[in-house]
């Protein structure tokens, strides 16, 4: 592979695999941070109405701006392109082969790539051409319909599910396992990685519960908020504290600790709203974080619910995260031997550099950057201008 200098060596057990990133938005460029962090070379090739990527998702990676829809620009890529190790895209179905990067254009250059598509709807099917958003996935998947209290409707857990565990999480496994394969058949191969599909194998334990005892609709349930063993509660101080005595022994701890007596048969609907009355009230009266101090090291599965901003501070979390904070999230897992690194963030444009690395002509390198679009500054970034 041809060697690009750069000022951060990537380390970490993807050392020497390079990746050639043209998504946008979330999924695909968390995906790619994730590999980054474990020591994949990542080039984003941004340009045209590419828009500006999302600082948080962009650590360890490097920056090239080319103008696809220029024959010169093309010709970079797939200079780029024959190099890598694998792509990831995630335009809708049809708009790659459109600007030169579709699979069997790739592939023809380099047999070995592992070209990775994350979308919505995935490659084909009737809404495979539609726009859509992790709510929207989420609608489909049968996830948000059983999200939220009964009484109310459904709601979205921020954009976690559908876009990062069901798009990225489920894209960078995909990546791994073609990667693996590649290396033993030397043949690379395509991998559609559907957000709807993602959100549905991670509803696989839950699916079969719906509509009994377990979880017999939205807002009831084992685990859906309502069960007195299995919720949070509001304290002195208007702040919660999350409660999850699913198992007998964790009840009995939390009983037990609270100093209320001998514990009830908390499985027995008949004493749900007696422990649901005994918590509340219990709990109401000191503020949050006494009830944390009262509850540490203890097997009560009871925790401090934390804000946002709050995070960092989490005596555990700061220990194994020192160096995390709201614009750095940390590098994971932990791998014991080539550990993987949040590598510095450098948005800096290096299509030069890069190029001349690859061996592109000089004389091309000017057509083949793409020319700065203000029109890229809107509508594709996050966050959006609130007005």
């Amino acid at each position: 592979m041809t060697e690009i200098p750069s000022t951060d060596t990537p380390k970490g057990p993807l050392k020497g695999l390079r990746i050639v990133d043209l998504s946008r938005l979330a999924p695909g460029p968390y995906c790619t941070m994730l590999l980054a962090d474990l020591g994949a070379e990542v080039i984003v090739v941004g340009g045209g109405r590419a828009g500006v990527p999302i600082p948080e998702l962009s650590r360890g990676k490097r920056f090239v701006s080319l103008d696809l829809k220029a024959p010169e620009g093309r010709a970079a890529l797939h200079a780029l392109v024959r190099t890598a190790d694998v792509l990831v895209e995630g335009f809708r179905p049809g708009v790659a082969d459109r600007i030169g990067a579709g699979y069997d254009e790739l592939a023809a250059l380099n047999p070995k790539l592992v070209y990775c598509s994350v979308t919505g709807f995935g490659q084909d099917g009737p809404r495979a051409l539609e726009a859509g958003h992790d709510i929207t996935y989420l609608a489909l998947s049968g996830v948000l319909g059983g999200l939220g209290p009964k009484a109310a409707p459904p709601v979205p857990p921020l954009n976690l599910v559908a876009d990062f565990a069901g798009g990225s999480l489920m894209a960078a496994i995909g990546i791994l396992a073609a990667v693996l394969e590649a290396r033993a058949s030397g043949r690379g191969q395509k991998i559609d990685a559907a957000m709807v599909d993602g959100a549905l194998s991670l509803m696989a334990m839950h699916l079969p519960l719906w509509h009994t005892p377990h979880w017999p609709a939205r807002g009831e349930g084992l685990l859906a908020g309502d069960k007195p063993f299995y919720r949070t509660y509001a304290c002195a101080d208007g702040r919660f504290i999350a409660v999850g005595a699913l198992e007998r022994g964790f009840f009995e701890t939390l009983w037990r600790t609270l100093d209320l007596g001998e514990a009830p048969d908390h499985m027995a609907a008949a004493n749900w709203p007696t422990i649901e009355r005994t918590l509340t009230d219990t709990f109401r009266a000191r503020p949050r974080d006494a009830w944390a101090a009262l509850f540490a090291g203890t097997d009560a599965c009871v925790a401090p619910v934390l804000e946002p901003h709050e995070v960092w501070d989490e005596p555990h979390i700061a220990a194994r995260h020192p160096e995390a904070g709201p614009h750095r999230v940390p590098a994971v897992p932990r791998l014991s031997r080539t550990p993987a690194v949040a590598h510095p963030l450098d948005e800096t444009d290096q299509t030069r550099a890069i190029l001349t690395a690859l061996g592109f002509p000089e004389a091309d390198m000017d057509k083949a950057i793409a020319p700065e679009d203000p029109a890229a500054r809107s509508g594709l970034n996050w966050p959006p201008p609130l007005r």
